[in-house]
């Protein structure tokens, strides 16, 4: 057991340090002081965003969308790079088709519709219901709770969180959850997979080198306005969680939560996360 906590360990630390961006990001984008708040303040472009670390195989990038401008065409795109941010001269004003350009990127803008890519001859896979605690992709398993957004508190937003569990939520919409992540393959290379609102879109990006590190890119691009990334935890759930957890089994709608005698924080974390 004592390896197996330490390798717990040791991924759960990789998550939370690459849970935000990388300073390095388009001339558009500003951070918040957590660098896990990223917002495009002019234009549609130069909105490209990094993971701060590389990702883990089968470690999740997730983000959530939380304001959009009207007037703007396109959406949200989000992908992989073999690019260290860090090396670049210039940050591209687009990932599309810029960065992807550069090679070693792979990039798909998010639509309305899903963006689920199959393969010629294989078959439809079955989407597994919403309500099972965990998204299987291939070997990786990540808690689903985390990768559904919730609404606002208020007086209808039990029903709202209903249909975001359902996925009824389009891909494009405020609060909706949006990540990408690599599953190794037996031949050494990776497939990519998107996951909006719980779902796996299947591979979008087949045969990725595995031997270079991976970065998430985030591009906060026209009609998106604002994200934030939200960390994911695997293995041992936090005491945070657990807390929230209990408190949610003991209250029958959100809004109670704001009579009980709990520090500020822990309020806002269970009704909001």
């Amino acid at each position: 057991r004592g390896p197996l906590k330490i390798a717990v360990a040791a991924m759960a630390a990789r998550c939370r340090l690459a849970a935000r961006f990388h300073p390095v990001h388009g001339a558009n984008v500003r951070l918040d002081a957590s660098r896990t708040r990223a917002t495009r303040v002019e234009s549609f472009a130069n909105g490209l965003c990094f993971s701060q670390e590389p990702l883990a195989p089968g470690q999740i990038f997730l983000v959530e969308i939380e304001e959009k401008e009207l007037g703007w065409c396109g959406h949200l795109r989000v992908g992989l790079t073999a690019h260290d941010p860090q090396s670049l001269e210039v940050v591209p004003e687009y990932s599309l088709p810029d960065l992807v350009n550069m090679g070693d990127t792979w990039v798909f803008a998010i639509t309305r519709s899903h963006n689920r890519v199959t393969v010629e001859g294989e078959e439809a896979r079955v989407r597994s219901p919403p309500w099972e605690p965990f998204l299987l992709i291939e070997r990786v398993r990540i808690p689903r709770d985390t990768l559904v957004g919730r609404s606002r508190p208020g007086r209808y937003s039990h029903i709202l969180d209903d249909l975001y569990k359902m996925n009824v939520l389009p891909a494009t919409a405020r609060h909706s959850r949006i990540g990408v992540l690599y599953a190794p393959q037996p031949d050494g290379t990776a497939d990519m997979h998107i996951v909006i609102n719980g779902e796996d879109m299947g591979p979008s990006a087949r045969r990725l080198p595995t031997t270079r590190p991976l970065y998430a890119v985030v591009d906060v691009f026209a009609s998106t306005k604002s994200v934030r990334v939200i960390p994911v935890e695997y293995g041992f759930p936090s005491l945070q969680t657990l807390c929230r957890l209990v408190i949610q089994k003991h209250v029958v709608h959100r809004l109670a939560i704001d009579g009980l005698d709990l520090p500020p924080p822990l309020k806002s974390f269970c009704k909001h996360e």
